[in-house]
């Protein structure tokens, strides 16, 4: 088996790093009774915009995600899309990113 390039390697630390950050908070929060789905609607506008952002360029991240595993044939791409809804984007999208690195090494190789 070849080494995993060093950009894959990025990537799965910033994938870490994603699911740590993410669940630190997501475990606070249910630790305190937070209300997931009100507490993201109940912020000032500076914070919505923030949430608006991330969301569109999830969406983006997404799409990304299925057109890209499809045109260099990694199987099961669209995996990352409920990865990301139960874990977070912050985690999923890195993690693809690896695993893209990985298969682009793999179809360069003689």
């Amino acid at each position: 088996m070849k080494p995993w390039p060093r950009l894959a390697v990025v990537y799965l630390i910033i994938a870490i790093l994603g699911l740590i950050g993410t669940w630190t908070f997501n475990i606070l929060a249910v630790l305190s009774n937070s209300s997931f789905v009100g507490e993201w609607f109940s912020n000032p506008p500076a914070t919505q915009s923030l949430q608006v952002d991330l969301l569109v360029v999830a969406v983006a991240a997404g799409v990304f995600i299925v057109v890209e595993g499809r045109r260099i044939g990694m199987r099961h791409a669209w995996v990352f899309l409920p990865l990301a809804a139960i874990t977070a984007a912050a985690f999923a999208v890195p993690l693809f990113l690896a695993l893209r690195e990985r298969r682009l090494a793999a179809l360069a190789a003689p």
